[in-house]
């Protein structure tokens, strides 16, 4: 048997086994329009089975799903159609999955790709991107009828006048196939896994065959192969989608506003979902003015750090809302980490505004140091100790404590804001320095260097950046004094309290705050070896805080009706909107607030 004898003998087994699966509008099969060169083909049975396997290798080489659909359609033109379009339905990129489309009208799909030559440029797609709505001049075309609704392909191998109508989805994009010279449509349905994501049709025009039986059943094949490369990066993509959103609910929803600081931050999910799920930051208002910072990374990703994550980030806010410091934190978090199941290590870093002097105290536990940014535009990182990584099981920490000037800007990040797969961490840092020195102070603090980093957006880490610049708000104030270590450290305190009352027009407060700061200062002088500072802050609060150098922190006690002690801070907690104390590296601070009422 001759090879002439062979493809018609192909093409008629062909042509029988689909019948059933191709359609008209009026639900009869089509008849094919057999004429000059109708029954040529364009590929041989060999370059038939390599152009299959070639398609294993072209598409869906990752698991973004727009690149996927945009490889399907480059795949097939110019050398199996002249034009092609890739759309999916909105319900299946939502994760409502059925076998089939069976609403009514026409389903809302999402045009994902879209490839022709130049003669048919003019054609009428709709936009990548783009949902497909139904409106008053689009119809039901063949496609929705048979691809969606029933998972059927759909053949017309030679278009008369009325088929444009039943091809196309208005009548301007009827008109502009007729002008161009389309002649012959084929559409298939993506069916992966017993799921219809979606379809792909295709037309040829002049200089081009009809779509013939063969090339149906080929088109088949190819849909079947590249439905399964896009339902993977569809089922990547949400996995990816549910991790992201895990890990943005475990963040903070909005920075709050600080007495002296203002914080910008970002997180930048990685493009890999395998490279989500770790990192993490808080900024935290604590008393007597100052502002917590915290930006932390767990060495994992996916559900499991995410989870971690959490966990980590609940203790550390818990722990640094107690107001400790920054090394007794991570000290403390150290001991939490090593009680986690999966034995996560994590790193850590900390810092503590104070605008008292306008310094930061730091600790790192294995983190990249923080970057300092100065109005002048030099940029430097701060030589913190860099302690082992939580988890790690060495503890202690070791503190910095840096004054910094006026205006400058302190840039804390994760290591995705900086690591690639090839350059050296030294050599990935000093590019971020270069690039926060070149980035205009504004941009700065809007995040610019989350773009300008050396990762950019080939960042297969996800990354967290937190931008802290100086910027007391209007009408927040900050007293302090050195209080004498004497017995009239009272009466001196009791002063400086009224009269700075008094200057900021709040007499009505005075009365409270001279028992506060009364009890503050005894209790200071009985247990404390003598107080140290008094702090007065006004903001959307009063603050009153009053340090010394003894160890034990003030607890409320019982006292009976015959003792003459013991009420002071049963006063303080029931004047006052809260009150607390922490200790210090030369002894403890305590602190009461007040509400400053109209």
């Amino acid at each position: 048997m001759n090879g002439g004898s062979r493809n018609r003998r192909l093409t008629s087994r062909l042509a029988a086994q689909n019948a059933s699966t191709t359609h008209n509008s009026t639900g009869r099969s089509l008849r094919f329009r057999r004429g000059r060169g109708a029954g040529t083909e364009q590929f041989t049975t060999r370059s038939r089975l390599a152009w299959l396997n070639l398609a294993s290798t072209r598409i869906g080489t990752t698991l973004d799903l727009e690149r996927t659909a945009e490889e399907l359609a480059r795949f097939i033109v110019p050398r199996f159609a002249d034009a092609a379009a890739v759309d999916l339905l909105e319900a299946v990129l939502r994760g409502e999955e059925g076998a089939r489309w069976t609403g009514a009208g026409i389903p809302d799909t999402r045009a994902m790709a879209v490839q022709a030559v130049d003669s048919l440029a003019s054609l009428e797609p709709t936009p990548v991107g783009e949902t497909i709505i139904r409106t008053e001049r689009k119809r039901e075309t063949l496609l929705h009828r048979y691809c969606l609704r029933q998972g059927k392909p759909v053949l017309v191998s030679r278009m008369a006048d009325e088929d444009f109508d039943r091809v196309a989805p208005t009548d301007s994009a009827a008109d502009k196939m007729r002008r161009t010279g389309v002649h012959s449509y084929l559409a298939v349905p993506l069916i992966a896994r017993g799921v219809l994501l979606g379809t792909a049709d295709f037309v040829r025009a002049q200089g081009s065959p009809p779509f013939s039986t063969t090339d149906l059943a080929l088109a088949e094949q190819l849909a079947s192969k590249a439905a399964v490369f896009i339902d993977n990066a569809r089922l990547y993509g949400r996995e990816r989608e549910h991790v992201v959103t895990l890990q943005r609910s475990l963040l903070p929803r909005a920075t709050p506003h600080t007495p002296g600081l203002r914080v910008h931050a970002d997180y930048a999910p990685a493009m890999d979902a395998r490279g989500v799920g770790g990192d993490w930051y808080d900024v935290m208002a604590l008393p007597g003015g100052r502002t917590a910072l915290m930006v932390g990374d767990v060495m994992g990703h996916g559900l499991p750090a995410a989870a971690t994550m959490g966990r980590l980030r609940t203790v550390a806010r818990t722990l640094m809302m107690l107001d400790m410091a920054p090394e007794r934190v991570l000290a403390r978090l150290e001991l939490a980490t090593r009680d986690l199941e999966d034995e996560q290590v994590a790193t850590c870093l900390c810092a503590v505004y104070d605008p008292a002097d306008s310094s930061y105290t730091l600790a790192s536990a294995g983190h990249p140091p923080p970057l300092l940014r100065e109005e002048s535009g030099a940029a430097a990182f701060l030589p913190v100790p860099v302690g082992a990584p939580l988890g790690a099981g060495v503890i202690p920490y070791d503190p910095l404590r840096v004054p910094v000037p006026p205006d400058s800007r302190l840039v804390l990040f994760t290591d995705g804001l900086v690591k690639t797969r090839e350059d050296d961490v030294h050599i990935q840092l000093e590019r971020l320095r270069e690039a926060a020195e070149d980035l205009a102070i504004g941009r700065l603090d809007e995040g610019g260097l989350l773009a300008s980093a050396p990762t950019g957006e080939s960042r297969f880490d996800e990354a967290v950046l937190l931008v802290a610049r100086q910027a007391p708000p209007a009408g927040t104030e900050l007293r302090v004094w050195e209080l004498p270590g004497d017995g009239t450290a009272a009466s001196t305190a009791r002063r400086r309290v009224t009269e700075q009352l008094a200057a900021w027009g709040l007499d009505e407060l005075a009365d409270v705050t001279e028992l506060v700061v009364s009890e503050l200062v005894g209790n200071a002088l009985r247990y404390g070896k003598g107080p140290g500072q008094l702090r007065l802050l006004r903001g959307e609060r009063l603050v009153v805080e009053v340090s010394d150098s003894g160890p034990d922190l003030p607890q409320i006690q019982h006292a009976d009706v015959s003792d003459e002690g013991g009420r002071g801070l049963q006063l303080i907690n029931m004047l006052c909107r809260s009150w607390g104390s922490c200790r210090t590296a030369t002894g403890k601070v305590v602190w009461a607030e007040q509400d400053l009422g109209a």
